[in-house]
């Protein structure tokens, strides 16, 4: 794999699951890998510095809802809500966190939902690297538009560290075949810095208005500042 370029290999989880239980078991175990590899620890971090008093959150491309859940262990007040285009991952997220919680999730393409008012912040995680670059300048200009107070893309680092690195961990933690093969595929579409600026500039965000974060291990991070 030559990964000096974003691959275009399609990933398999959301098209070869077999059914509900195989999809939602993909799904637990990559909370799992968002636990391991602290994916939503940049996010958290993140949301300290904006969020204040009573404020709402969307999560694009939800999945298992476990960013979700993280923000309601802090934010009991908060209002916040899941949207994902598979039914299977809304299905999912809402029998793993349970009505208690508080947290909507909503089947549906995030860039046709219309709210009763505006999100403060937009957060999502892993999802650009699904998108060609035009769909995530596009994405970008969305997010500005849409989001309140700000907004967070966390995603991965494009890096041959956790390219190879990932399936060894993977296999070792036994986690699901798709996980496995589709991790290390996320990797190679994902980006590298230079790549995110090129983003950011052609959807009109200055330096000022956004910044762009490497977090251990190997996470790429885009946000409003």
């Amino acid at each position: 794999m030559i990964l000096s370029r974003r691959s275009t290999q399609q990933e398999r989880m959301d098209t070869d699951c077999v059914d509900f239980e195989d999809y939602r078991r993909c799904l637990r175990d990559l909370s799992r890998v968002n636990a391991v590899t602290l994916t939503h620890r940049p996010m958290l971090a993140w949301l300290a510095k904006h969020a204040a008093g009573d404020f709402s959150v969307l999560d694009v491309a939800c999945g298992h809802g476990d960013a979700l859940r993280k923000i309601r262990a802090r934010y009991p007040a908060a209002r916040l809500t899941g949207i994902d285009l598979n039914p299977w991952a809304t299905r999912a997220a809402r029998e793993a966190t349970g009505s208690a919680a508080g947290i909507d999730f909503v089947n549906g393409d995030a860039f046709a939902y219309v709210p009763e008012r505006k999100f403060d912040f937009i957060i999502t995680s892993q999802f650009t690297h699904h998108l060609t670059d035009e769909q995530v300048v596009g994405f970008l200009r969305w997010l500005q538009e849409n989001a309140g107070q700000g907004w967070f893309i966390g995603d991965l680092h494009r890096h041959v560290l956790p390219y190879y690195g990932f399936p060894l961990l993977a296999r070792v933690l036994f986690w699901h075949r798709f996980v496995r093969e589709d991790g290390q595929i996320s990797i190679a579409r994902a980006f590298v810095r230079a790549e995110w600026e090129a983003l950011l500039r052609q959807a009109g965000i200055s330096g000022q208005q956004a910044a762009i974060s490497w977090h251990i291990p190997f996470r790429l991070c885009a946000a409003t500042r």
